[in-house]
């Protein structure tokens, strides 16, 4: 059992919701990535996802595209990224790590050496985003393989047929976008979700996270309700990007306690 799959069991044997935040590696700072990490597990993060760079990610709003260009111009990239995860693992060695990103810079480094490399780093899954279920077996088996999880994407758009593809493939758990358009857009529609998630679960295995318009505590108590995992990734990136050097660790663990205690507040299930 994978460190996703032991803590969503676990969550699932106390009655509560994972909390997944999500951060762009190196942002806003270089150095500050580790211990911004490390913080939010102590404050309660389940699950940390962190942002590959990306010159054009396609999926993401005007928040999290000028994180990853604030990232690139530090000169971080994938091998970057996983010396973070291998600094975060020396202190931590419980809280799973996931890395979000696109195909591109993966297909660069290879795939087989990725799934190598990323596996001694210690990360836990990969969600790629522009990695279709149905054209990215191989890439899975390899991940599974090596003990990974590889994690895909569902949107309101997605079909039932869809569904089942990822279902097929997909471990640890799914990330339903609960809004059509990119990162941080729209207005969080919580009956559709409500609607949706039982749709998912009949066609998949694993845990449903719901993630594009959770804000604050309140969304997030509402998502919570009829999902697995509440994903939080815009609005933490915006806080975090008008911080000084000294106090983006303790922002974003701020934060993250406010959230987890919004999600302990809920009956247990």
């Amino acid at each position: 059992m994978s460190r996703i799959q032991s803590t969503f069991a676990r969550l699932a044997e106390q009655g509560r919701k994972a909390l997944i935040p999500y951060v762009t590696a190196g942002d806003p700072f270089p150095d500050c990535t580790v211990e911004l990490m490390l913080a939010m597990a102590r404050a309660g993060a389940d699950v940390i996802e962190l942002g590959v760079p990306f010159s054009d990610p396609m999926a993401d709003g005007p928040v999290i595209q000028k994180a990853a260009e604030r990232a690139l111009t530090h000169g971080i990239g994938l091998k970057q990224v996983l010396a973070y995860v291998r600094a975060f693992r020396e202190q931590d060695g419980e809280t799973p790590v996931v890395l979000m990103g696109y195909a591109n810079p993966v297909e660069r480094y290879g795939q087989a050496a990725f799934v190598a490399d990323a596996k001694a780093a210690g990360v836990d899954g990969v969600l790629i985003v522009d990695y279709p279920p149905e054209e990215c077996e191989a890439f899975a088996g390899l991940m599974k393989s090596a003990g990974l999880d590889p994690i895909f994407l569902l949107a309101p758009t997605s079909t039932d047929e869809r569904m089942a593809s990822v279902g097929k493939v997909a471990s640890g758990y799914v990330y339903y976008v609960s809004l059509k358009g990119v990162t941080g857009a729209g207005h969080l529609d919580t009956e559709a979700v409500a609607r949706m998630v039982p749709r998912i679960r009949a066609r998949v295995s694993v845990p449903v996270g719901v993630g594009f318009g959770i804000r604050d505590a309140a969304t997030a108590q509402a998502v919570a309700r009829v999902s697995d995992a509440v994903v939080i990734g815009s609005r933490l990136v915006q806080l975090l990007e008008v911080e000084a050097r000294d106090n983006v660790a303790s922002t974003g663990a701020a934060f993250i306690r406010e959230i987890r205690e919004a999600l302990d507040a809920l009956p247990r299930s």
